[in-house]
Parts: structure tokens; sequence; C-alpha cells
């Protein structure tokens, strides 16, 4: 019973912070603690490759017509922030644009995976990065809203090459964990003349396969973890992450324009104080 109790924490936990600019690495890191898990419990690592995938799969069912789209699977169109008919007919984001945002962090998470593993999970680097992720999104924030930052590109539709791969170059802060991969894209985007909506929706459409190959990789070299005996501990903890991350991301969208960057850079403060008194202490 408490190893359920623990997957559904940590499933919700998953689910929660994937996806908002708030870091979930953090957040586990800080969750294990809280739950005495030791950090190098390799069974817990794999299960939360596990529960990441859930999140995953809820982010590909939200965004399954874009999706389709982008494989001339559908003659549908989606409107992504209330664009005209016309607009979406044209369907200008393309696989192009999501290969520009995803090349650069995978390719250099490639070459580092050791090093961010080996260093970059160590306390003080991911507590480090909560507080200069936050600062960044309050800054990148700042400049948009100031109108020092035009924004040019109000839909995903909208967002060119060029500011797909400069999104991409800025999502590889996010190899820094404890920086976030949402918060290092959808600031970037924002950095680089993009809608806060915009640059959301085109966050979590990379995510999908970003984060399908790092967890399948990982996951290659954890599955004899996955045990009969410990199995619905998995599988717990898929469904828990599956169904927050769904809710998480549907009311996200929904109120998007009420919740800023800034908003949740001031809870990574609060979050960084609390990883100093609980862990760095």
């Amino acid at each position: 019973m408490g190893d359920i109790i623990n997957a559904v924490i940590l499933g919700i936990i998953e689910g929660l912070t994937e996806f908002l600019p708030v870091s979930s690495t953090g957040h586990m890191i800080l969750m294990n603690k809280l739950l005495s898990i030791p950090a190098d419990d390799q069974m817990i690592k794999t299960f939360e490759i596990v529960i990441q995938l859930g999140a995953i799969l809820a982010i590909a069912l939200i965004y399954r017509q874009r999706i389709a789209n982008l494989f001339g699977l559908s003659n549908r169109t989606e409107s992504l922030g209330k664009i005209s008919a016309s607009r979406a007919a044209r369907k200008k984001l393309n696989l192009i644009h999501v290969a520009l945002g995803i090349v650069p962090a995978m390719g250099l998470a490639f070459v580092l995976r050791d090093i961010i593993k080996g260093e970059g999970f160590n306390q003080t680097p991911v507590l480090v990065s909560l507080v200069v992720g936050g600062i960044y999104m309050i800054a990148a924030e700042w400049l948009s809203r100031s109108g020092r930052i035009r924004v040019v590109s109000e839909t995903i539709d909208d967002i060119s090459y060029k500011q797909a791969f400069m999104i991409g170059l800025l999502q590889c802060l996010s190899l820094w964990p404890g920086y976030s991969r949402s918060g290092s894209t959808i600031a970037g985007g924002m950095l680089v003349g993009t809608s806060y909506k915009a640059a959301a929706d085109f966050s979590f459409l990379m995510a999908i396969p970003i984060m399908i190959a790092a967890s399948g990789y990982e996951l290659l070299d954890n599955y004899k973890y996955i045990e009969g005996g410990n199995l619905a501990f998995f599988i717990v903890g898929f469904i828990v992450a599956f169904v927050v991350a769904w809710l998480v991301i549907v009311l996200f969208l929904k109120h998007i324009q009420k919740v800023r960057l800034t908003h949740f850079a001031i809870y990574r403060f609060i979050l960084a104080a609390l990883f100093w008194l609980f862990i760095m202490r």
C-alpha cells in the first residue's frame, strides 16, 4: 500500500509539473527527499521515466489533430488560439519547424549526456538553475509585454523557421536540470517575437518527440527494473501522471492569459527556498 501511495504522489507531481515552467526535475528531487527515497534508487529512476511517458501521452492526445495535420493524415484544420479558418487552412506550421525546434537540444543532450547525469543532478546546480531560470522568465516576459520585443507571431502558424530554430537553441538551456524545458522554450519564444500563447503551443508540440526520444533512450537501459512484483506501482503512476497532465494542460491553455510567466518564476523562487531548507541544509 505504501508503494501505491508513493506512486500516486509522484504521478501527481509529474503530471502537475512536466509541462509547466516550474521544473519537474526540481520537484521530483525534493519529493523523493521528503519521501525518503534514495537518490540512486534505480527502480525509482525507471518509474520516473514511465510516468513521464504518461504525461507525454496526455499532451499527444490533446494535440492529436495538430499532429495529424503535420503528417498530412487529416483534412481537418485546428485553430490553436482562435485563428481564422483561412489562416488555419494554410497549415503553415510543418515538420521542418518542429525539427528545427528539437534538433539543437537533442544533439547537445546526446553529446553531454554523461556530464548532465553525473554533475547536473547534484543539489547545488539544480537549486541555482531554479533561480536563474526564474529570472530568465521574468526578463523575457517583461521585454515582450513592455514592447521592447515586437510580437510578430501571434499564433503557432505564424512562427517562422528562424524563430523555430532560435527557440530550439534556447531550449538547450533546459539541459541544465532544474531550468525547465517549457520555461526555456516559452520564454524563448517570447524573446524571439512570438506571443505567449504561440510560444506555449509550440513548446508543448515540441515536447512530444523530444520527450519520447529521451524517455525511450533511458528506458532501454532501465526496463529490467519493471517486474511483475512492482508492475502495479508503475501502472498506477502512469495513469495518475496521464490524468493530471491532461487536466493541467487543458486548464493552462484555457487560462493562459491570466497566469503569467512571472507568477511561475515567483513559485520557482519559493521552491528553491524549500529546496535549500529541506535538502541543502
